[in-house]
């Protein structure tokens, strides 16, 4: 595992491999630009490395407002989709608002993207199917 970027709020890591995985643990709360940003930078790295799995971390992620959750759907789940990504892995965020919000705009998202989406409650078996596994 290759650490790729380390912001307060962000720490994202590379599994090497036949399908490279990109690794997103989110920290804590980022503003509004922050978030933005990062999902620029998750977006960008993820394409320089040729990803074919990701696992988005949300145990810790602090509140997102719902129109930053919609642009991320576009610009990163959209991008995702174009670029080949096969895998998805999400572990859902300890906070109940945050879940329920997050998770209905993976709903939404499920039937536009062209990958698998699934949702784990631990890091291991996340990672695992991501890189390819069941």
């Amino acid at each position: 595992m290759q650490s790729l970027l380390s912001l307060p709020y962000l720490s994202v890591y590379l599994h090497p491999g036949p399908a490279p995985v990109l690794e997103a643990q989110w920290r804590g709360f980022a503003t509004s630009a922050e978030f933005r940003a990062a999902i620029g930078q998750l977006l960008q790295l993820g394409l320089a490395h040729r990803v074919r799995g990701w696992l988005a971390d949300d145990r810790q992620l602090g509140a997102v407002r719902p129109r930053d959750l919609e642009w991320s759907r576009q610009e990163l789940l959209g991008g995702l989709s174009r670029a080949g990504l096969r895998r998805f892995a999400l572990i859902e965020s300890t906070e109940a608002l945050n879940r329920h919000t997050i998770a209905a705009m993976y709903e939404r998202a499920t039937a536009a993207v062209g990958f698998d989406i699934r949702r784990f409650d631990a890091l291991g078996p996340a990672r695992a199917w991501a890189a390819g596994g069941e």
